[in-house]
């Protein structure tokens, strides 16, 4: 039985049409106006909805009619059901951040295409080109903070011991070890942070894997169904990914980081480590593979 935040392709094609059905391409523009679509998709990619004025990239828009408004044009309304899908295999979890998002601003109607782009095509499911201009929803936001913490929390949470609170990087490991990168003033992870890469859940055909592994992985990196599981990457996308694979996998206490590495390493008052050890493992490991 398929969980109830995913659908498979069979039973999407079924329902595509359905007046109430709102079906979100969240890849690339180029890629949904040239390469085609799933019939009646609509397009919007998470930038679209960050807030203009930070730094930080991942920071939702402050500016609540904005974001409804947005909405409202894709076709959205409360008691829409919502269908997201990408290609699993050429992004950084997008469809994750626009779930997560979406159910943060309120929407609870929520599923992701299992297998997304490259199981619809692989089945040679029909598509098309073009814009779509759906009639305008009346979503209305209604901000859930369960999902998501903000910086100033999680200072406060990495200051005491937090048994009760499992923090996740879903960053690779070479990032969460310190490796530098582009744009970013520190390098490492919050502290007592535990690394799990957001990559690995999907199998071939893009579907997620089956559960119990999933389980069974979390399980050995010390993550339990019984802690409040918080997400951080770069900027809130990856972490989003990794935040909606947790909730797939039953765990029920799970929130996103939005402004993630991008915000808190620029915030000196925000504590950083790092593994140097793990660091130069890692490099030693990639120079000794054969080219």
């Amino acid at each position: 039985m398929i969980h109830p935040f995913l659908i498979d392709t069979k039973t999407l094609e079924q329902n595509l049409g359905r007046a109430d059905l709102v079906v979100i391409d969240v890849r690339g523009k180029a890629a949904y106006a040239f390469g085609g679509h799933i019939p009646g998709a609509v397009h919007a990619t998470w930038h679209e909805f960050s807030d203009p004025g930070a730094t930080a990239k991942g920071l939702l828009d402050p500016n609540v009619a904005n974001l409804e408004q947005k909405l409202r044009i894709l076709g959205i309304s409360n008691e829409s059901d919502v269908v997201i899908y990408s290609n699993p295999f050429d992004n950084w979890g997008d469809e994750g951040r626009m779930f997560w998002m979406l159910q943060y601003l309120g929407h609870s109607k929520l599923k992701i295409l299992d297998g997304g782009w490259v199981k619809w095509v692989a089945e040679q499911r029909r598509f098309e080109h073009g814009a779509v201009s759906p009639k305008p929803g009346r979503f209305k936001v209604v901000p859930n903070p369960d999902v998501i913490v903000m910086k100033e929390e999680l200072k406060k949470l990495v200051k005491r011991p937090h048994p009760e609170t499992a923090i996740v990087d879903a960053r690779s490991l070479e990032e969460y070890a310190g490796k530098e990168m582009q744009g970013i003033p520190r390098p490492g992870h919050i502290p007592t942070a535990i690394s799990v890469p957001w990559t690995g859940f999907l199998n071939p055909d893009a579907t997620l894997k089956d559960l119990d592994a999933i389980k069974t992985s979390l399980e050995e990196k010390g993550l339990h169904e019984s802690h409040e599981v918080v997400c951080y990457c770069t900027g809130g996308v990856r972490s989003a990914w990794l935040y909606f694979v947790l909730r797939v996998a039953g765990y029920p206490k799970v929130r996103n980081y939005p402004g993630s590495w991008w915000e808190w390493s620029r915030d000196f008052a925000a504590p950083v480590e790092t593994d140097v050890k793990l660091l130069h493992k890692i490099i030693g490991q990639e120079e000794a593979r054969p080219s």
